[in-house]
């Protein structure tokens, strides 16, 4: 429980849209199976006074605010309104902003999670499927029947992989307690530096597991940095150099960020590095 809790209040923005109202559904589906508050309001511009799923829907999230209590956002807002969508949130005094959002233009991220960071306001994401705590929260996209109560944090990002590895998790006797998609775009507001500090603090969390990709070296600053046992899984041997795969982050570029270099980094480190999803939990019961 590093980002929230039962009596978390959320606001989802974009809430009458098809995903959000989706989502919205099964957010609170979840909040109501583990007595949590769930998703109270939801704000789409100019459609103040409608419900989704029963939930009220507002034109702003101050005004959202002004009838319920709240300290995070969840967005299902388009790329070009993201951004404002992130820092109107900040704004308002939200303490996590969990942005779903694809393809948000590059500047619009960096100025959005620096205005947040100013306003003590952390961001998950873009581009990632949210973050679970089971029998707590679930912010975002996750798939809650995969997961379990435990001790084994994970973080990742990429949305697939992270369901691949909690279900093989589950399926082993390791429960989780907190699940983060830190999302796959070039910027990004959590790191795994960041969540794994959070981890460190965390006396429900006695290892964590960690997801990478082609791309970047925030596998490996966030493996220096750890101060709790650590297991990695790194996507993508066989990417070709130069060739962007899946998310914009993921490109490999002069020689670096591939993921034999990764994995060779991190094991010189000595973390254990998983080659395929399945040796996770081994190498997990191996560290506690």
């Amino acid at each position: 429980m590093i980002f929230g809790d039962k009596k978390t209040g959320v606001i989802v923005t974009g809430a009458t849209g098809n995903q959000g109202a989706f989502h919205i559904a099964l957010m609170n589906e979840y909040a109501k199976s583990v007595g949590g508050r769930g998703v109270v309001a939801g704000v789409t511009p100019g459609k103040a006074g409608q419900e989704v799923h029963g939930v009220p829907v507002y034109n702003s999230i101050r005004d959202a605010l002004k009838e319920h209590d709240a300290s995070a956002s969840v967005l299902f807002v388009p790329a070009f309104a993201a951004g404002d969508s992130i820092m109107e949130s900040a704004s308002a005094g939200l303490s996590l902003v969990v942005a779903i959002t694809e393809h948000i233009p590059v500047h619009d991220t960096m100025k959005a999670i620096s205005y947040a960071k100013m306003n003590d306001c952390c961001v998950i994401g873009p581009n990632c499927p949210g973050l679970l705590s089971p029998g707590e929260v679930k912010l975002g996209i996750m798939p809650a029947q995969l997961f379990t109560r435990g001790h084994i944090g994970v973080i990742s990002r990429s949305g697939t992989l992270t369901y691949e590895i909690v279900d093989e998790l589950t399926r082993a006797g390791l429960g989780q307690s907190t699940v983060v998609g830190i999302g796959g775009d070039p910027v990004i507001g959590q790191t795994f530096t960041d969540v794994l500090t959070r981890f460190s603090e965390d006396r429900e969390t006695k290892a964590v597991v960690i997801i990478g990709e082609v791309g970047g070296a925030l596998e490996e600053e966030g493996a220096k940095s750890a101060e709790i046992p650590i297991v990695a899984y790194i996507a993508g041997i066989s990417a070709p150099p130069e060739k962007r795969m899946g998310h914009a982050g993921a490109i490999i570029e002069g020689g670096e960020g591939d993921a034999r270099s990764k994995i060779e980094r991190l094991k010189a480190m000595g973390v254990p590095v998983a080659q395929r999803p399945s040796e996770v939990p081994r190498l997990i019961h191996n560290l506690i």
